[in-house]
């Protein structure tokens, strides 16, 4: 897409108007992305996003932006969002559902769109899948990305993010340039609030008690794909776009 980075309408809601136009109509494309905390999905969103011009809408990017903003700049549903998150409890379907409610625009794209971190329930899945049905559009695939445990600790242990510009590092495998400074825009880089250890355990916890039924979900519908999230990120973008193409 054009004005590709200029997410405005996902990060805050109605009031904001995303500019930005497909670039490759033919290659559009409707994609999921699946895996547990730290497996690289933000990552991969942007190859994606880069490679068919589709929108990167991540959720989590959603919650951290309305922390920058403040309760008062924030929806109802947004607030009530933050409030369970500041109490360390897992924000209620109901809440995830009417936060992307206020978004649907952005999922009617027609430039298509990279969703990461929704939905992460079967509810939602039905949801999405209504909402598309409505509006005469389908899924392309979901995308799997799998890896061990261990190697997992070690992503999330080593990675650090961008408060601005929103790019994602890693000490080991994929440094800045230069060190703790982003490469693109230069912001000090942060490690987030969720890569702590102790919101470590409850986000695989909460990936493997909700999220991985959606593996059998989507599997029984021939959507998904499974990748192996090993190897640097060229790599597994490489593994990506074969499996992708083996949907076609």
């Amino acid at each position: 897409m054009n004005l590709q980075h200029d997410r405005s309408a996902w990060l805050h809601g109605p009031p904001s108007v995303c500019q930005a136009q497909p670039v490759h109509p033919r290659q559009c494309r409707r994609l999921v992305l699946l895996g547990a905390p730290g497996v690289g999905k933000g990552t991969q969103a942007a190859f994606l996003s880069a490679t068919f011009g589709s929108c990167h809408l991540s959720t989590g990017d959603v919650f951290r932006t309305a922390r920058q903003c403040g309760r008062e700049n924030s929806s109802p549903a947004l607030k009530d969002a933050l409030t369970r998150m500041n109490r360390g409890e897992l924000v209620t379907d109901e809440t995830v559902l009417e936060i992307i409610r206020e978004r649907t625009t952005c999922l009617a794209c027609r430039g298509g769109f990279v969703l990461d971190g929704f939905p992460r329930t079967v509810p939602q899945a039905d949801v999405l899948d209504a909402h598309l049905g409505y509006e005469g559009m389908v899924l392309d695939a979901i995308i799997s990305y799998e890896l061990p445990l261990p190697e997992l600790v070690i992503r999330i242990g080593g990675r650090r993010t961008c408060p601005v510009c929103k790019a994602v590092y890693h000490v080991d495998s994929r440094p800045p340039r230069t060190p703790g400074a982003c490469d693109t825009c230069g912001s000090k880089l942060i490690v987030r609030e969720d890569d702590q250890p102790d919101a470590v355990l409850v986000r695989q916890e909460a990936y493997q008690r909700n999220t991985a039924p959606l593996l059998e979900y989507y599997a029984k519908r021939k959507l998904l794909v499974h990748v192996d999230a090993q190897g640097t990120p060229e790599e597994v973008f490489a593994r990506t776009i074969t499996a992708l193409g083996d949907k076609r």
